[in-house]
């Protein structure tokens, strides 16, 4: 039997997945206490009528990336903070491959300000990532 949160972050359906057993979505679950499963970029359908959903950034928000080919199930990510109208500060775990990241921030790269494309914080690179990626909006877990 294991304990803490490693198995919780095990990959959605049981098996591996593109990068690994750590996912985003589980740990994202895990921290907001959403009642969402399955792939990443599914939580956005998911959502509806369920969940508040919004384009606009608000600590405890779940951000939800869309499917892409370098991003087969999408990726969630958690804000913890507002950093200013285009810069958000997340937790999220796999962006970069089999780990948690912690205050990484996501800078809206949108020409409406909508948050509908972002580039995302890469660790080993010390800075903002060059990669732009198309998200749906933000769901908040506590609003219905």
């Amino acid at each position: 039997m294991f304990f803490g949160i490693l198995p919780l972050l095990a990959a959605c359906g049981g098996g591996r997945s593109y990068h690994g057993s750590l996912q985003c979505a589980p740990y994202a679950r895990k921290i907001t206490g959403v009642e969402l499963q399955g792939a990443a970029y599914s939580w956005w359908y998911q959502s509806r009528g369920k969940y508040y959903r919004t384009k606009r950034p608000e600590p405890g928000a779940i951000l939800v990336f869309r499917k892409t080919s370098r991003l087969p199930y999408g990726h969630v990510s958690v804000v913890k903070k507002l950093q200013d109208s285009r810069t958000i500060i997340v937790d999220h775990a796999n962006w970069e491959a089999q780990r948690i990241d912690h205050k990484a921030p996501i800078i809206d790269v949108s020409s409406r300000n909508d948050w509908s494309l972002v580039r995302v914080w890469w660790a080993p690179t010390g800075k903002i990532g060059i990669k732009r990626y198309a998200t749906y909006g933000f769901i908040i877990p506590n609003k219905s």
